[in-house]
């Protein structure tokens, strides 16, 4: 079966915390697949976003999950709470974000971008949780200072360096395979261009590496966070986590 493909507004504005959407179609799993959407689908490490749909009458549908139905395509689907109420296919619904726990996520997700500029190794792992995240390293050397680590994270939190986006094409990152730091992850493609997130100004950003999750706008919004533990996965390989505080 061929959907039509859904209109993601969460890429170029992710504090949008509510909207005005159709509903265009039932996913093979029994998703529930809109035209447009702000919910974020689970990938890249980062878990699908929650909430709920309600109805022209009024009815919710709470929203456990979103996940791609078809990420070629571009294809959303809104995994329904089981026994809720389902909204008809051409019904307009309005969608409420569990603002909340986006926030947290897009938090996280900032300050592991962060983790991954004071540790500049090549990453094989990742997630994204509420109140704490991990990145998976290849480090030559295990002996890390913590300390002076969660040092640097609190000055390039207080520095406050603003967040943003940009498009390059699938050509264009090609010919600068350094941007990638994920090993396990392969940058989200398939329209022909790749979104980056850059954290910093333009002529002096710290970071700059494809990336299709949610984000804060500055630095100094995510707030305190450290290195919580370090533990040994392989010869090499080290997973860092990290938790707010």
């Amino acid at each position: 079966m061929t959907f039509a493909a859904t209109e993601v507004l969460f890429r170029d504005d992710p504090y949008l915390a509510s909207l005005e959407a159709t509903v265009i179609g039932r996913g093979e799993k029994g998703g529930i697949l809109l035209d447009r959407t702000i919910f974020y689908p689970t990938g890249g490490g980062q878990p699908g976003d929650v909430g709920v749909l309600v109805g022209p009458d009024g009815a919710e549908t709470a929203i456990a999950t979103t996940v791609w139905e078809d990420p070629a395509k571009s294809v959303i689907a809104h995994v329904a709470v089981e026994d809720m109420p389902m909204p008809e296919v051409g019904a307009k619904v309005t969608l409420r974000l569990d603002w909340q726990r986006r926030h947290r996520l897009m938090r996280m997700h900032t300050a592991l971008h962060l983790l991954s500029v004071v540790l500049p190794y090549a990453v094989t792992g990742g997630s994204v949780g509420e109140d704490e995240g991990r990145l998976d390293f290849d480090i030559p050397e295990a002996d890390l200072d913590r300390d002076g680590l969660n040092a640097r994270l609190a000055d390039l939190v207080a520095a406050d360096h603003p967040v943003s986006f940009e498009w390059i094409t699938d050509a264009e990152l090609d010919a600068q395979p350094e941007l990638v730091k994920t090993m396990s992850v392969a940058p989200p493609r398939g329209s022909g261009r790749v979104r980056l997130v850059r954290i910093g100004a333009a002529a002096a950003s710290i970071d700059l590496q494809p990336c299709g999750g949610t984000h804060v706008r500055s630095t100094g919004e995510i707030g305190r966070f450290e290195i919580a533990k370090v533990e040994k996965k392989g010869k090499i390989n080290r997973r860092v986590r990290v938790r707010f505080v």
